[in-house]
């Protein structure tokens, strides 16, 4: 049935040639901006989860800065640990030969005195980001905690941060450190190696003072050791989280970015399906005229 009211022909040409454009601008968004999901509207569930995971991964970058920083922390306060034993060393190898008859305390004296303003220098100067591990600053307390990991509870359930705790140990502090208040079990008191006196290197405390001494170098060292696994630790869980940062940002990619490939492919498809549709809607439309002529 041939009617001038209605063109079927034309208004199914018409249809076809408006879904082809609203595909074809929707690729060539896709093209432009190189994401297949770019709002809710165009996958509300995939933008949903996208949106959640990018959140994450902010949170993640955060956490791994953190990491970073505390690293150096450590590395730092390790760095000036082995140092500090290293000087406490030739501490005790001066204290040692003050005992030799003959020596000459005086010298001895003052080479240890100047071996204990390295000391306090070591610990004075083991600061990253105004930062001290070893100086039993008030405000870090007795414990360094690491930010390490998150726990998004999506709001049905709390959100969550897992720290990595190093206990600290003040190398100096007052007079109450490793260093400035070394006693070892039996002597006859207390040792500040920091600041050594005559008294420290007289006959009959050199055994104390080297006991004490004994005793700074096996609580550096076990400092040491502490610092070393927490620094291991805090290293390993930053390598984890940059790879987790990385795995999401995959995860991300697979689920909101185009095929370029694919949908260069699909748009010179649509371009041609176009065309075709125009060239069908004229043919449609040229219908009437053809009622024309059978009136002629």
């Amino acid at each position: 049935m041939t009617s001038l009211l209605t063109n079927q022909s034309a208004l199914t040409a018409l249809q076809s040639l408006r879904n082809t454009q609203q595909s074809l601008a929707a690729t060539q968004r896709q093209i432009s901006t190189g994401l297949k999901v770019s709002s809710a509207a165009d996958d509300a569930s995939t933008y949903s989860i996208a949106e959640t995971i990018k959140s994450d991964q902010g949170v993640l970058t955060t956490l791994s800065d953190s990491l970073s920083v505390s690293s150096s922390l450590l590395n730092v306060a390790a760095a000036s640990v082995q140092n500090a034993i290293s000087v406490v060393n030739q501490i005790k190898n001066a204290v040692a030969s003050a005992e030799q008859p003959g020596a000459d305390t005086a010298k001895i004296l003052t080479s240890v005195q100047s071996l204990g303003k390295q000391l306090s220098t070591i610990v004075s100067s083991s600061s990253v980001n105004g930062v001290n591990l070893l100086d039993g600053n008030a405000t870090q307390g007795t414990t360094l905690k690491v930010i390490a990991a998150y726990s998004d509870g999506k709001g049905a359930a709390a959100s969550s941060i897992t720290t990595i705790d190093v206990g600290l140990q003040a190398l100096t502090n007052a007079g109450a450190g490793i260093l400035d208040n070394a006693q070892a079990t039996g002597a006859g008191g207390a040792t500040n190696l920091t600041s050594l006196t005559s008294g420290d290197l007289s006959s009959g405390t050199i055994a104390d003072t080297l006991s004490n001494a004994d005793k700074a170098i096996a609580d550096l060292t076990s400092y040491a050791a502490t610092l070393g696994a927490s620094q291991s630790r805090v290293d390993s869980q930053g390598n984890f989280i940059k790879s987790l940062n990385s795995a999401l940002s995959e995860g991300v990619s697979s689920l909101v970015d185009a095929d370029l490939n694919q949908t260069s492919t699909r748009l010179q498809a649509l371009q041609t399906q176009q065309q075709l549709g125009v060239q069908s809607l004229s043919i449609a439309n040229q219908n009437a005229q053809i009622i024309l002529k059978l009136f002629q």
